[in-house]
């Protein structure tokens, strides 16, 4: 009766200690947020305030008249610089034919006196038109925004080709990481690991233990660099090009895909194991006939999940010099053609959605 009282005594007070604990839980958490929120300068408002900078930046903006007189006037000197650089280049090579010493300031000297008689025998109507195709780059140029894309066939041609190189460096990167994670993910389960290494004695634990241990360090190091990371020391020691990507992608994904199987098998149904162990099968038939038929669905799906993601990323390893589209779209964003990086983003959000579709048709296949 006393026991049953001191309980009834006890229930309340572990009750109301809870509550308090969790009050003080929730108030920590609100105090992160808060703290976080004004850290991260969140403002619901701003992007409303600066709507109009970006209306401009996608769209271009308004030029004034002082842009326009900059740019005819830029323009203007276009036929002086072309008949100038003419005119020094024939001038150098008449030099180099006859074995006379390049001087760079006689050179200059007769290559703007024959640049001048140029100009003075061209074609009004010729030069007005390179004139007015300059100014129209030009305006082009300072108005700015990403639409209207570009849709040029030479442009589509060359994005085309950029973009299948991006697809086929997510396709390698994902398949050396696939075939590589695979058996990584048996050594980083414990229970497959105890299937390798059976029994109780201090030498076996160690060796799973020791074994397990350098398993998932490893993928731990794998994915603890980002692909971006990877991608710019793989430029640097091997060079410019897709070989690079293809590397930096392979072991970023080696660890994603190492962590996701070795979690995926370590949660598979014991009973089935069991089943294939009592027939007298040995650990490589318990894998190929036990464990891998249990996780082939999460393995199928996953695998898929990350080669959509690497396309994307592939194109954003382009930007170190990994190759694919990524790199022309850099290089175009160096020179201020947004419309062209429009098209080829454009580009790029077909290709992912059209792969997002088919790797949706696998999945219903294999899952």
């Amino acid at each position: 009766m006393n026991q049953e009282l001191t309980l009834d005594h006890i229930a309340p007070k572990a009750t109301l200690l809870q509550r308090v604990a969790a009050g003080i839980l929730l108030g920590l958490v609100l105090a992160v947020l808060a703290a976080s929120y004004i850290s991260t300068d969140i403002n619901p408002f701003k992007l409303y305030e600066k709507r109009q900078n970006a209306f401009e930046y996608l769209f271009g903006r308004q030029l004034t008249d002082a842009d326009e007189r900059d740019a005819m006037a830029q323009a203007m000197r276009l036929p002086e610089i072309i008949a100038f650089e003419e005119a020094y280049q024939e001038i150098k090579a008449e030099y180099v034919a006859d074995g006379r010493k390049l001087e760079t300031v006689a050179i200059q000297r007769e290559a703007q006196a024959r640049a001048d008689k140029r100009l003075a025998a061209m074609n009004p109507a010729e030069r007005e038109s390179l004139v007015q195709q300059e100014y129209e780059r030009i305006a082009d140029e300072k108005t700015g925004g990403y639409f209207p894309p570009v849709t040029a066939l030479s442009h589509l041609k060359e994005y085309s080709k950029a973009l299948i190189e991006t697809v086929a460096i997510a396709i390698w990167g994902t398949l050396l990481a696939f075939v590589a994670a695979i058996p990584m993910a048996m050594f980083a389960a414990r229970n497959t690991l105890e299937l390798m290494v059976q029994g109780d004695g201090l030498r076996h634990r160690l060796i799973r233990w020791f074994g397990q241990f350098v398993a998932r360090r490893t993928l731990d190091f794998c994915r603890g660099f980002n692909e971006f990371v990877m991608a710019l020391i793989f430029v640097a020691v091997i060079g410019l090009g897709p070989y690079a990507g293809v590397l930096a992608l392979a072991i970023h994904t080696f660890g994603i895909l190492g962590k996701v199987f070795s979690e995926a098998i370590e949660q598979i149904e014991p009973g089935q194991v069991e089943a294939v162990t009592a027939s007298g099968a040995g650990p490589a038939q318990i894998m190929a006939f036990s464990v891998i038929p249990q996780v082939m669905p999460l393995i199928v799906s996953y695998t898929l999940l990350r080669f959509e993601s690497n396309v994307r990323s592939a194109t954003i390893l382009g930007f170190v010099g990994a190759g694919g589209i990524g790199f022309l779209m850099f290089d175009k964003i160096n020179g201020y053609l947004y419309r062209e990086v429009c098209t080829m983003m454009i580009m790029v959000i077909v290709s992912v959605t059209l792969i997002d579709y088919l790797c949706g048709m696998l999945r219903r296949r294999f899952v």
